[in-house]
């Protein structure tokens, strides 16, 4: 069961629109003084920098997996592990009819 969330989804979402608003609109002054502004920092400290990060990506800001890919990504991963299990059975299914099979009977 998952964790309760300790801020609820519309403040996550709003502090994480600021900050990608506030980067955006700061980014050609900081190219110019190379000093990145703590306001931004501000804004995403108190509920990590990582979602700002993803929206970041999922906007085509920054490189990286998008949620889409990464979701996506990890529908596979869930089916590849279901197929090699059922593979897995079917092998050792088949080794044990086949092992049946040729065992000599008394008959």
């Amino acid at each position: 069961m998952a964790a309760p969330r300790k801020y609820p989804d519309e403040l996550r979402e709003r502090a994480t629109r600021m900050s990608v608003e506030l980067r955006q609109d700061l980014r050609p002054r900081w190219a110019r003084s190379r000093v990145w502004p703590s306001s931004s920092a501000s804004i995403a400290r108190p509920r990590g920098t990582g979602l700002v990060r993803q929206a970041e990506i999922d906007g085509g800001v920054r490189a990286g997996t998008t949620t889409t890919e990464a979701e996506r990504i990890a529908q596979l991963e869930q089916e590849n592990r279901e197929l090699r299990r059922a593979n897995h059975i079917l092998q050792t299914d088949s080794a044990f009819f086949a092992a049946e099979l040729d065992c000599p009977t008394s008959r």
